[in-house]
């Protein structure tokens, strides 16, 4: 089942705008369809093409990796002769998949480049980690883009639903509510959106079987694939890793959502885990949301790097590690939720999806915490960049009226602020200078 993914009007634009001149490199966590994308679009965009896949290539084609660099007009002979498909020049492009586990590859993407012939794009998983750089010289003909799970208006694709996000759009433009009936089928959309999440083989599967648990089957074998590759780890930043995978629930469930050391091992400190908070963020498995000290329209000038909340990239797979084994309960649960028997009032699922959303738009994450006059510490769940000036969000999966935190932002902030949200489970309106929007157009914030 091929899907339609927002990614390739990213590379469209990179075929058009670059013309050859750079390669392509889409990063992604493992399973999130990089390699689809990068074969549908080579399918629709060029005459032919070739996918050298460097997690399961055979040694005949790297041996023409490793003699042929240096003439490229022998290399391609052998390369069309090894894939039996003919390259034509400017109308062919060929594909680097899983090029992290063969860096030499990338290193020839400068001189493919400069020869001009065909288009290249690479796809990769930790691309940036040391080991798979250290003995490269990392080519500036790159254009890196980012691919994510599906979000909900890919979602929406997907569900054959053409029509729904662009409404949204609309209404959120002329700040329309969207009346009852509509908010409430929206609502349900979602709620089933956020259980199966956005990995592509869990829609698909969800989409064959209309089954949650058969997709739910599905999510626990991307957990299990991110598990080995955490195994694969030296010995001493294994443990550490591991725990920390398996804490991301712990800590967004509690009251202060900030990554604590403290709750994954007794007496363990901050500086312990930097090396495992950086693999995790390298490798996509994690969105960082990181402090601002001092919330601007240039956010990330302020940025504290020492604190930082880790939202896991998709939420139904959140959904699916926090349950663990207990399957007969997440079954339940799952009915309930989309029937609305159960209110999705766990805030950390909820603030994970909007972070999640966020995200897909290719926003970066910020939270400020400030003190009003007393002792207490207040929150702001995310600080986004206006054109104007900043816009701060809340995230409320119950009662939406009460927000303290956000009104004592706007009293202390308020000639920064260009416009106000609370993001929540109800229609749309707007009062006192606040903006309340459902939780289906968390994917509208720029």
């Amino acid at each position: 089942m091929i899907f339609k993914r927002r990614i390739h009007d990213e590379i469209r634009e990179w075929k058009e705008l670059d013309d050859g001149r750079t390669a392509l490199l889409i990063e992604g966590a493992r399973r999130v369809g990089k390699t689809t994308a990068a074969i549908e679009f080579a399918k629709a965009e060029y005459k032919s093409y070739i996918i050298v896949d460097f997690s399961e290539v055979g040694d005949d084609v790297l041996k023409i990796f490793n003699d042929l660099s240096s003439n490229l007009d022998l290399f391609f002979q052998r390369l069309q002769l090894a894939y039996n498909t003919r390259l034509y020049e400017r109308n062919s492009v060929i594909i680097f998949d899983e090029v992290q586990m063969f860096p030499k590859a990338r290193q020839m993407i400068k001189p493919l480049v400069k020869d001009h012939r065909y288009d290249y794009i690479e796809t990769g998983y930790l691309v940036s980690l040391r080991k798979n750089i250290a003995k490269i010289r990392i080519p500036s003909e790159e254009h890196p883009i980012e691919m994510h799970p599906m979000d909900f208006e890919e979602w929406l694709w997907a569900r054959d639903n053409k029509a729904g996000f662009e409404m949204l759009k609309e209404l959120l433009e002329s700040k329309t509510p969207l009346g009852l009936h509509t908010h409430k089928a929206l609502m349900e959309e979602f709620k089933t959106y956020m259980v199966v999440g956005g990995m592509p083989q869990a829609v698909e599967r969800f989409i064959e079987t209309n089954d949650i648990m058969s997709a739910e089957r599905v999510k626990d074998d991307i957990l299990k694939l991110y598990d080995s590759d955490v195994m694969k780890l030296p010995e001493k930043a294994r443990d550490r890793a591991e725990s920390l995978f398996h804490s991301i629930p712990t800590n967004l469930s509690s009251q202060k959502k900030t990554f604590s050391p403290g709750r994954i091992m007794k007496g363990a400190r901050s500086k312990s885990f930097t090396w495992a908070i950086d693999w995790f963020i390298k490798a996509k498995i994690v969105n960082p949301c990181y402090l601002c000290n001092d919330p601007d329209v240039a956010v990330a000038m302020t940025r504290d790097a020492s604190r930082l909340k880790l939202y896991l990239l998709d939420t139904g797979l959140l959904i699916t590690l926090a349950f663990g084994k207990n399957k007969k309960m997440l079954e339940e649960a799952y009915k309930n939720l989309i029937a609305g028997r159960l209110s999705i009032n766990e805030g950390m699922f909820f603030e994970n999806v909007v972070a999640q959303q966020l995200v897909a738009k290719n926003s970066d994450l910020y939270f400020h915490e400030f003190r009003d006059g007393d002792s207490q510490l207040y929150e702001i769940d995310f600080i986004l960049p206006g054109s104007k000036g900043i816009m701060p969000v809340e995230v409320k999966s119950s009662v939406s009226s009460k927000h303290r935190s956000l009104d004592l932002f706007m009293d202390k902030y308020g000639s920064r602020i260009e416009q106000a949200y609370v993001i929540h489970t109800k229609d749309l309106r707007e009062d006192d200078g606040i903006l309340y929007i459902p939780v289906y157009m968390a994917g509208l914030l720029r």
